[in-house]
């Protein structure tokens, strides 16, 4: 169970947060913290797939969207180090794990 959940300051989190508790999906004991800019880390994560996925103009379907966000997903996480065995900026070994796990040439 979490310690502490931190979120904006949208007004539906606080309904969120005690419907879970009521079915106790959540402690009682997680707090909830609502600062507008504290979970910026998280939000900007998710800036780059906004940006690729916006000339899309949307998806025609769940799982093409399912499979297309997995695919961009995990290259961030090869690009980022978050890989075990390569690191961060490590272009040749980032390009060996996309060809063996993909059969492609990166």
């Amino acid at each position: 169970m979490p310690r502490v959940i931190t979120v904006d300051k949208n007004a539906a989190y606080p309904v969120a947060m005690e419907a879970l508790r009521e079915d106790e999906t959540l402690a009682e004991t997680t707090e909830l913290r609502q600062v507008k800019y504290l979970h910026n880390v998280v939000e900007q994560d998710h800036r780059n797939i906004k940006r690729i996925t916006r000339p899309m103009m949307g998806f025609k379907s769940f799982n093409s969207a399912r499979r297309t966000l997995r695919g961009i997903e995990a290259m961030n996480i090869i690009r980022k180090g978050q890989v075990k065995g390569i690191k961060q900026g490590n272009s040749v070994s980032q390009a060996k794990l996309i060809e063996a796990l993909f059969g492609i040439a990166a």
